[in-house]
């Protein structure tokens, strides 16, 4: 039954902004609607085909980017830059590569990826808001928040759930952006009573510091969820602790108080930058650490199932299939390895190649990701039952690394250089 809350958001219908009386759904699976792909930050994909891809177009934001593209069933792309003036949130259309829109925004709405729904609206946060935008660019709503959003989640009563880097949660109505729920602060804020002449802080406060696992930043990264159970998975840095935790949430709109917490691992033996991913059964959540340990939690209570290696520098959020296949991202080699319950195994391992690009996984059994060879990017597919190469795309004039790979409706493969430039590639 774990597809029941995937059905369930995916039925659950919403009155579109802006006229008509048409109903969108909250998720639309086809493309790419979040930054790892759904709700469990699986980073992977039910198309098939993507070993058999070249490239269609490519084109540069003139700026940085540093979160995934995200694609609606339509098509119609997403992705935040971090430009020096212009535009900063961009949209464009898939087959052609053409500009649908662009706005721009904060500043900090680069640090995150657009959430998508069935219509091309988009959910994304900036300097001390959350807003969403329809298919045309127009604001349909903006809410404020304390801090600066970080890639948002879809619950599964439809709602979209928004979370800060300096730890709040808002949860809001898709269609008008009010509170569903009271706010949930998981850091205390200032007594302004006892101390009048203490202010908020910057709304961007700590941002800068959530890719290298600082206490300055509370909650670096996305949260996962679990639309079956409304239980909610993120890395917290309590005020005074000196290691982050993996906490648990569970969230009840009729219940009072309605975000309430189920557990918090042990300390952590060392930051997260990544997000947590959820197996596809609700009985696991994965956590890949600043030192290249992956650890696997029981999410019934918290507790370590296992942990596997350390050193190898996969300190991105894993790509987890339904099979319980896990390949980690990031670091000196590729290797896919296997949930065994209490342990971790390798399928196999090929330590010629340097990861460049995040892993993504397949329906019909290919591992895409971009691999660096020498100064050169290379779009890559392999075998995930044993590692072998099934074909090599390049991206022209591609240096560093790329962020993400997200895959679209007829699927496309689309990912992101650091440097800003898109590469689509098609079947």
């Amino acid at each position: 039954m774990r597809a029941a809350g995937l059905a369930t958001v995916a039925a659950l219908a919403v009155v579109a902004c802006g006229g008509n009386s048409g109903s969108i759904d909250a998720l639309a699976p086809e493309g790419w609607p979040a930054a790892h792909g759904d709700a469990r930050n699986s980073n992977t994909t039910e198309h098939e085909g993507l070993s058999e891809v070249s490239l269609d177009w490519s084109r540069p934001l003139g700026g940085a980017v540093v979160s995934p593209v995200s694609i609606a069933a339509s098509g119609q792309m997403f992705v935040s830059s971090y430009t020096e003036s212009g535009c900063n949130l961009f949209s464009f259309e898939i087959e052609s590569g053409r500009k649908r829109w662009c706005n721009r925004v904060g500043p900090s709405v680069a640090t995150a990826t657009p959430l998508v729904d069935s219509v091309a609206n988009v959910y994304i946060g900036d300097d001390g808001g959350f807003s969403s935008f329809n298919e045309h660019g127009q604001l349909r709503w903006r809410t404020p928040t304390h801090g600066v959003p970080r890639s948002a989640q879809f619950l599964g009563d439809g709602s979209v759930l928004a979370v800060t880097q300096l730890g709040q949660l808002n949860v809001l109505d898709t269609q008008t952006g009010k509170t569903v729920v009271p706010i949930h602060d998981l850091i205390g804020l200032p007594d302004f009573l006892a101390s009048p002449d203490t202010d908020f802080l910057p709304p961007n406060s700590g941002l800068a510091e959530c890719g290298t696992g600082s206490p300055a930043c509370p909650i670096a990264a996305a949260p996962a969820v679990d639309l079956d159970a409304s239980d909610i998975f993120l890395v917290l840095w309590r005020n005074g602790a000196v290691a982050p935790q993996l906490v648990s949430l569970h969230y009840d709109a009729t219940a009072t108080p309605a975000i309430t917490e189920r557990w918090s691992s042990e300390l952590l033996p060392a930051a997260a930058i990544s997000s947590p991913v959820l197996s596809s059964d609700g009985s696991t959540v994965y956590l890949a650490d600043v030192d290249g340990r992956l650890t696997a939690f029981d999410t019934s209570d918290g507790s370590s199932r296992w942990t596997f290696g350390a050193g190898f520098g996969a300190s991105g959020a894993p790509s987890v299939s339904s099979d319980g296949t896990i390949v980690p991202s990031g670091g000196t080699g590729m290797r896919a390895v296997q949930d065994d319950g209490d342990r971790a195994s390798v399928i196999w391992e090929r330590n010629e190649l340097r990861q460049s690009g995040t892993p993504i996984q397949t329906q019909d059994g290919s591992i895409v990701t971009v691999i660096g060879r020498g100064d050169e990017l290379v779009l890559t597919s392999l075998d995930s039952a044993s590692g072998d190469t099934e074909s090599e795309q390049p991206l022209p004039s591609a240096t560093g690394f790329t962020v993400g790979t997200s895959v679209g409706p007829d699927s496309q493969v689309v990912t992101s250089s650091y440097l800003g430039e898109i590469y689509t590639y098609t079947p």
